[in-house]
């Protein structure tokens, strides 16, 4: 289960609270959440700096760092990983820390990695990504050698 998973099943159960029983639930979830904070601070400090690195790559673990402010890449590293980690490869164009808002361009032509596929590993890479803006690279302009059959000759 995907980080986004979680939060949404969390969200759905809290939702399903109703006024007190609401607040009690959110301040389980962020007792909780200051517990577990706690406990992966201390793992962080306690690894060494190649072992954390190789865990960067794992979503789960790459998504419970940043709920945590304790993921020690800046967003930029994090969009680039999430980048990395796609099936096809996509151009970063641009990045709007102000509104979230990262402009992409798929490098080839063709079926790939879908938006979805991309959202997801923003979510757990770089959840500062808000919007994405998936350009098309420009179709090549395909030239026969001749005409096609349905063209009239004249």
């Amino acid at each position: 289960m995907t980080a986004e998973e979680t939060g949404l099943r969390i969200q759905e159960a809290l939702d399903r609270l109703g006024g007190e029983e609401q607040g009690a639930g959110e301040q389980l979830v962020r007792e909780l959440m200051a517990f577990y904070g706690d406990g992966l601070t201390r793992l962080v400090r306690a690894l060494p700096p190649q072992a954390l690195g190789r865990l960067l790559d794992d979503p789960a673990v790459a998504g419970l760092l940043v709920l945590h402010d304790l993921h020690p890449e800046d967003v930029g590293a994090r969009i680039a990983r999430a980048l990395a980690s796609l099936p096809e490869p996509v151009e970063q164009l641009g990045f709007d820390p102000a509104t979230g808002s990262l402009r992409l361009r798929r490098t080839r032509t063709g079926c790939g990695c879908s938006e979805q596929d991309i959202e997801a590993a923003l979510a757990c890479h770089a959840p500062e990504v808000t919007a994405v803006e998936l350009e098309r690279a420009p179709q090549l302009l395909q030239i026969g050698t001749r005409p096609p059959a349905s063209a009239e000759v004249r």
